[in-house]
């Protein structure tokens, strides 16, 4: 089977608004790890050691591949990664093998059927 992972860094508050657009998408589910931190072109400055920088969650989709790249743009655009800085990015990664899909199997196959 042809399987995406597509790992979104986004900004907190976001993180909801880039799950529904990727389930609208074609996405069949979602795994979040949140309150991770990251820094972009321009480190973030502290004031007396405290950190300034927002909190960030990686979300993680995995996906039939023939749909990966229209859930990717729905997440860019979602995001607004590609309108403000410091909201996120996302990329996609070629899966060679996946377990414990069962429950997703046949929704992902409906929504490929007409492509494969």
């Amino acid at each position: 089977m042809n399987l995406k992972l597509i790992v979104a860094m986004v900004a907190d508050e976001i993180t909801n608004t880039v799950i529904d657009a990727a389930r609208e998408a074609g996405a069949t589910g979602a795994t979040t790890i949140s309150s991770v931190r990251g820094e972009g072109l321009t480190p973030e400055k502290g004031f007396m050691g405290l950190e300034l920088t927002a909190q960030r969650d990686v979300i993680l989709f995995l996906v039939a591949g023939t749909q990966a790249r229209k859930i990717l743009e729905a997440i860019c655009t979602a995001g607004k990664f590609d309108e403000e800085p410091g909201t996120g990015l996302a990329f996609q990664i070629d899966l060679e093998d996946a377990v414990g899909l069962k429950t997703q199997l046949p929704k992902i196959m409906e929504e490929i059927a007409g492509e494969v």
